[in-house]
């Protein structure tokens, strides 16, 4: 086998899995004579690790992904691949974008992972290849991107939280639930936790302007450019795959990290709202903004730490600090 891992430091939160327990995985997955002749490790992702895995007799390659260890798992990012597995029947208003599902193993009998193999889908990363096209073209990309996030946050769901669970009756339940894993595990690596349960405390005592959001809508939770797949050879950009889609949370639409993406920034990217459409601008709508961009703060220090960036880190907490003073 040709096995291409990423090198990584010891104590990276990303290990790779052996060329031995890949075979196996294909074994499992495709049948005792599948043979693995290739399986080489894609950089993009920075919590799976995900390979594309060429096999004998098969026309064209597929993917495997394979989750972090559960001892490595924060309680915000429970079970994150499992999520995506759940959601898959409420994505099919994206299904020709999407990858099929070959096989999941949540057994831990090959490995002591979660793994999942899936359908290989044309096209390049976004992030490297958007810049290959002119500015000019840029918005064309962003309406596609406003069009796919309109279709999935029109999806109606059976309650609030995380598409595999916990469940909530309420949207202040959710989001209050979703803080306070974020402190936990802030706590758990020995980072400062208190400006969060601050706004913990904050979303509690105004729960009712969370509970206007009575109906749970399905978020991607992370869908935005590094998620999307384009056509290198088209003459403008074009969408051809949609990857990644495991922290989906039935939820209010304006908390999704697509939103906060999309209005980040005065360029291009205002193309999006030309097909998704406009925003709620109500005072109490931009009260809730502000209580989700905290959860957003809370879970990019995480994944900064996990990153091992501590600069990071450091900026986390002073947009906090402003952030809480306009809050309050």
């Amino acid at each position: 086998m040709d096995f291409r891992p990423i090198e990584r430091d010891a104590q990276a939160f990303q290990v790779s899995v052996t060329a031995d327990e890949i075979q196996a995985i294909c074994r499992r997955a495709l049948g005792s004579a599948a043979r693995v002749m290739s399986a080489v490790e894609l950089g993009a992702g920075m919590y799976n690790n995900t390979y594309r895995v060429t096999v004998s007799r098969q026309e064209r390659p597929v993917i495997l992904r394979v989750a972090p260890g559960p001892e490595k798992q924060f309680r915000s990012e429970r079970e994150l691949m499992r999520n995506e597995y759940a959601s898959v029947p409420y994505l099919a208003v994206i299904a020709p974008l999407m990858p099929h599902v070959i096989a999941a193993d949540w057994s831990h009998e090959v490995i002591g992972r979660d793994w999942m193999v899936q359908s290989f889908l044309d096209g390049v990363p976004a992030p490297e290849h958007l810049r290959d096209f002119p500015r000019t073209a840029w918005p064309a990309f962003f309406r596609q991107m406003g069009t796919i996030a309109r279709d999935v946050h029109a999806v109606r769901g059976p309650h609030f939280g995380p598409v595999a669970g916990p469940s909530f009756d309420t949207w202040s339940q959710a989001v209050i639930s979703s803080l306070g894993d974020i402190a936990h595990d802030l706590d758990s690596v020995g980072l400062d936790s208190t400006d969060v349960r601050k706004v913990v405390d904050v979303a509690a005592h105004e729960r009712a302007v969370l509970d206007e959001i009575s109906e749970p809508r399905l978020t991607s939770g992370d869908w935005w450019t590094a998620n999307a797949l384009i056509d290198a050879a088209a003459p403008q950009p074009m969408i051809t795959g949609v990857v990644d889609m495991d922290r989906t949370v039935w939820a209010d639409p304006a908390a999704d990290w697509t939103i906060r993406m999309a209005a980040a920034k005065a360029d291009e990217r205002e193309a999006f709202w030309e097909t998704y459409g406009p925003l709620d601008r109500s005072s109490t709508a931009a009260w809730r903004s502000r209580i989700y961009e905290a959860r957003h703060l809370g879970a990019i220090r995480l994944e900064r730490h996990r990153l091992s960036n501590p600069g990071g880190v450091e900026k986390s907490y002073s947009a906090m600090t402003a952030l809480i003073a306009d809050l309050t």
